[in-house]
C-alpha cells in the first residue's frame, strides 16, 4: 500500500511539473507560417531548396524567399493566394511582406 501511495504522489508531482514546464517553455510561432503553408501545394518535394513546404512558408514569412516560383510544383493559383494572404496579414509594424510570383 505504501508503494502505491508513493508512486501516486510521485506521478502527481511529476505531472504537475510537466504542466508548469509546458506553459513556461511554450514556443510562440507566427500563425502566418501556417497560413502560407496551407496555400502551398503540400508536396514537401524540396525542389525549392527547403526541406518541405512548412520550411518554405517560414522562409516566406522571414523574408528569405522573394520569388514564390521557387516552389516548382506551385502554380499561379497558389502564388496569388499567398500574395493575397500576406496583404491581409501584415507584419506587426504594418508593413507587408513583399514577394513576387
Amino acid at each position: 500500500m505504501e508503494a502505491l501511495l508513493t508512486l501516486g504522489l510521485l506521478g502527481a508531482a511529476l505531472g504537475f511539473g510537466l504542466a508548469v514546464a509546458a506553459e513556461k517553455l511554450k514556443v510562440e510561432a507566427d500563425e502566418r507560417i501556417k497560413g502560407v503553408h496551407e496555400r502551398l501545394p503540400q508536396l514537401d518535394c524540396g525542389a525549392c531548396g527547403y526541406p518541405g513546404c512548412e520550411a518554405f512558408a517560414e522562409g516566406v514569412i522571414e523574408g528569405e524567399v522573394k520569388n514564390l516560383s521557387a516552389c516548382k510544383p506551385g502554380n499561379n493559383k497558389h502564388y496569388s493566394a499567398i500574395i493575397e494572404y500576406l496583404k491581409d496579414h501584415p507584419n506587426e509594424d504594418g508593413s507587408i511582406i513583399k514577394v513576387s510570383k
